[in-house]
């Protein structure tokens, strides 16, 4: 395992990061065995940063963490979780929700506590409610050592973000399809000139840069003449970056686990080459060129009130795109949000009614509306209700 400095503290902090987000499920519930085996291997093997939230696994995922780190394990990690910005309503409501998450992870103290899912009018609100005061109340009681955020919103207010507070680090999606997106590699220069450390989430954008791999896209990848996975190329070239501190990857496949704990170990910065570079903004380009929908499967645009499964309306939209399977889209559209594989009720796109909630939580501010008209064009025809069909026999419901 390799190890980045965080600049103004010093902790040697691994360059792989264990993300809760997306911990492996049994029967719609996170598998507490396989999940903690996971968390625990990957520490026993040099992982040292583990990043939870609030509503993480619909508030399951910071409870779990604390039952992980137990025997121990605790100790040999720096535990990051979050104030969830959005629901704060009072500057009382920060000291409860950071007691309550203190209990939930059995813990007296966060070693990085970030303030959540930022975009330019949460911080406002955040400001107003005296955010700054709690950060440093809870700092100098000990309850969280080091201050930071995570951000989903302009590079502008990136900027007026990192300059309102000495934070320790901050927080941002960042991959190759997301250099001019969100804070990307403006913000996250700006940022490291700050002085402040730098945890990237999303490197490969929800699973999106790996599974399934367009053909014209894995032809790119086979001309390089150093064989690596998309997934390796993806965090490699992340970690390119010196300014980059930990990624966070949410392993929730022991394969997935092992790959990226190999990566880890040789992943140094400025190491690939300029024709490597070169390759991988060709596949960048060649993707931009393929997809339809710049969502990220992040899940922060449900629940939504008419009971549309956002996320995966869109990952069948995209994937349709990518692969050009027409048939395995149209029976995993009939048959996943459609409530056909988890047994419960649909959450089709023609179901929205454009109430516009899905857009004021969207990261990517897609205008997820419009979007959802356009799966349900592509998918819900003539010859929907036979694909239900064949999906009720395909997953054994009838």
């Amino acid at each position: 395992m390799l190890y980045r400095e965080m600049p103004e503290n010093g902790d040697e902090l691994s360059i792989l990061g264990f993300g809760c987000m997306r911990l492996p499920l049994k029967e719609g519930k996170i598998d507490e065995e396989r999940a903690r085996q996971q968390v625990r291997y990957a520490i026993d093997h040099g992982v040292n940063y583990i990043d939870t939230a609030w509503p993480y696994h619909m508030g399951e995922s910071e409870p779990f963490v604390g039952r992980a780190l137990a025997d121990g394990y605790r100790e040999k990690i720096k535990l990051a979780t979050k104030l969830p910005s959005w629901t704060v309503k009072s500057h009382e409501d920060m000291d409860r929700i950071l007691n309550a998450q203190l209990e939930r992870l059995g813990t007296d103290h966060i070693d990085y506590y970030l303030v959540h899912g930022l975009v330019g009018t949460l911080w406002d609100k955040m400001e107003k409610l005296e955010v700054l005061d709690f950060l440093d109340r809870a700092k100098a009681d000990g309850r969280i050592i080091n201050a930071g955020f995570s951000f989903h919103g302009s590079v502008d207010d990136f900027r007026r973000i990192v300059d309102a507070y000495p934070w320790t680090f901050c927080q941002i999606q960042y991959n190759f399809l997301d250099e001019k997106n969100q804070a990307g590699t403006e913000g996250l220069e700006y940022a490291a000139s700050k002085g402040l450390g730098v945890i990237v989430m999303e490197p490969l954008r929800g699973g999106k840069l790996t599974n399934p791999i367009p053909p014209a896209v894995q032809d790119i990848w086979d001309e390089a003449s150093v064989k690596r996975t998309p997934a390796e190329w993806s965090l490699r070239w992340i970690w390119n970056h010196p300014e980059v501190t930990v990624v966070l990857s949410g392993m929730n496949e022991e394969s997935h686990l092992e790959e990226n704990l190999k990566i880890a170990d040789e992943a140094y910065p400025d190491f690939l080459t300029e024709d490597e570079l070169q390759l991988v903004k060709r596949v960048e380009q060649k993707y931009r060129e393929l997809m339809k929908v710049g969502c990220t499967g992040c899940r922060y645009c449900i629940p939504c009130p008419s009971g549309v499964d956002i996320p995966s309306c869109f990952e069948i939209y995209n994937n349709f795109y990518l692969s050009g399977n027409e048939k395995e889209a149209k029976l995993m559209y009939a048959a996943k949000p459609g409530g056909i594989i988890r047994g419960d009720v649909p959450g089709y796109a023609s179901q929205c009614v454009q109430c516009g909630q899905c857009v004021e939580k969207c990261p990517q501010h897609l205008d997820i509306s419009s979007l959802l008209k356009a799966v349900t064009e592509e998918f819900e025809g003539k010859d929907f209700k036979g694909w239900r069909v064949m999906a009720k026999k395909a997953f054994g419901k009838e």
